[in-house]
């Protein structure tokens, strides 16, 4: 099994378990990965996810060159491959807040999967870029069209139009990652992430990452205006109730995703 998924106390985690090719990416592994989204977005006990991977080096190196399609060119990228690469960078259907842990190099297709996440947490060895053009190709698959919106223009076009890498603290200084820490303890930065957003009520995180999704091309007040599912469900939620006695009793309250 090239992809490692477990959930447990509401937390899924997905592993990446290549590490002998830098958790490159092939076709079967896009393919469990693909599964592993699509069980998620049917489950109502997660309500967070982490997105990592084995070893030291790599968080992923991008696409197994030396395992890939033969598409080459226009025919790969009219080809569908839903969710962009990885089937995380592009997913607009994966409500639940993605947490990507940065374990080493995030290249090409790589950095396009921590594009898709909502925050990521980097040790200090970690690297990211876009090198596609070095090798006469395209970062099609989220990269080019994710790094502009979340980053600067010029941050976002220095790194495509080079296809240089940045390291750790740099990406944390433009915008790309939340926050660096030695790798000793990248592990408890996530889960401090992970314990911050389980705090919250889980379907307010639905509602609030839904709405950001998918009305960013929106002016403010046409966003303001959209009736989403999620957040009308959040709007109508029993723990929206809770929310309100848990803060007059003092106390913490007691989530039910409901």
């Amino acid at each position: 099994m090239s992809v490692l998924y477990n959930v447990d106390d509401h937390v899924a985690t997905v592993i990446i378990d290549r590490p002998e090719v830098l958790n490159a990416v092939d076709m079967p592994t896009e393919s469990e990965l693909l599964r592993i989204w699509a069980d998620i977005e049917q489950r109502d006990d997660v309500r967070v996810v982490v997105l990592g991977a084995t070893g030291e080096r790599a968080f992923c190196a991008g696409a197994d060159l030396k395992n890939t399609s033969n598409l080459k060119g226009v025919e790969y990228w009219g080809a569908s491959r839903p969710g962009g690469f990885g089937g995380i960078a592009l997913r607009e259907t994966l409500d639940v807040p993605v947490i990507a842990r940065v374990n080493g190099l995030a290249l090409g297709g790589g950095l396009e999967m921590v594009l898709g996440c909502d925050i990521a947490v980097a040790c200090e060895e970690a690297s990211f870029g876009l090198p596609e053009p070095l090798v006469g190709r395209l970062p099609l698959d989220g990269g080019m069209v994710l790094l502009q919106r979340q980053i600067g223009f010029r941050h976002a076009m220095g790194m495509m139009l080079t296809g240089q890498r940045v390291g750790a603290a740099r990406a944390a200084e433009i915008g790309l990652i939340n926050e660096v820490v030695p790798r000793a303890e990248l592990d408890n930065a996530v889960n401090r992430w992970v314990q911050q957003m389980l705090a919250c009520a889980p379907l307010s995180l639905k509602a609030i990452k839904q709405v950001v999704r998918r009305t960013g091309t929106l002016t403010p007040l046409q966003a303001h205006g959209q009736r989403l599912p999620a957040l009308m469900a959040a709007l109508r939620s029993e723990d929206a109730d809770e929310g309100v006695r848990a803060f007059q009793q003092k106390r913490k309250p007691q989530w039910q995703g409901r």
